[in-house]
């Protein structure tokens, strides 16, 4: 493998195929996989594992290739909803992890809860896996900055595409503030040419 090959645990590959699952249904899915040519992964999803060895690449272009299929809007909308499918599966198998199913996590207040919340999903990226991030917090805005992005791994845009990323997140801070709504958009993109993929978060809900 080159060097510059990065992996998911083979665990978040799956998370991501169930969260299109829960989006597209297996019949849209496998024919997004067969679009992609990633037929070995039909009806047959990464295991529960932890070993890194789910390809960027692969990450990657299962989001270009829901674009080629549904159009730019279409992919980018399809995207932002199975990246929030995608929380509720991430929170089943690290939440206790990372210890955001707790009654005293629970119990903080709202500001206290979104910080604690980005620094631990930050965490858990950096630590379990090939990606990179780091938190920013500034008056009323936390900075999501992915540094090494397998969302657009390869990719070359005019906008920002890592739309998963933002529907992950979307869903996330909706889950940890008790059903608000926040403004969530990226802001930059390393497939555009800038230097990270990041996600500014508006702290104050719309909700």
């Amino acid at each position: 493998m080159s060097a510059e090959t990065f992996f998911y645990p083979q665990k978040m590959g799956r998370i991501v195929f169930l969260g299109m699952e829960e989006v597209m249904g297996s019949h849209g899915v496998d024919a997004v996989l067969h679009l992609a040519s990633l037929e070995k992964f039909i009806q047959n999803y990464p295991s529960d594992g932890k070993v890194r060895d789910f390809p960027f690449e692969t990450v990657s272009l299962l989001q270009s290739t829901l674009e080629q299929a549904y159009g730019p809007r279409g992919g980018h909308g399809l995207a932002l909803r199975v990246g929030r499918a995608c929380f509720k599966y991430g929170l089943k198998e690290y939440g206790s992890m990372l210890g955001l199913t707790e009654m005293a996590f629970r119990l903080l207040s709202m500001p206290t809860k979104l910080s604690a919340g980005a620094r631990s999903f930050a965490s858990l990226f950096n630590k379990y896996t090939d990606q990179k991030v780091q938190v920013e917090e500034k008056e009323n805005m936390i900075f999501w900055h992915i540094e090494r992005c397998p969302l657009c791994w390869g990719r070359t845009a005019d906008e920002p595409v890592c739309h998963l990323a933002v529907g992950l997140l979307q869903e996330s801070l909706y889950w940890l503030s008790g059903g608000k709504v926040f403004d969530v958009k990226e802001t930059t993109c390393i497939a555009q040419g800038d230097a990270t993929c990041t996600i500014a978060i508006d702290t104050t809900p719309f909700s």
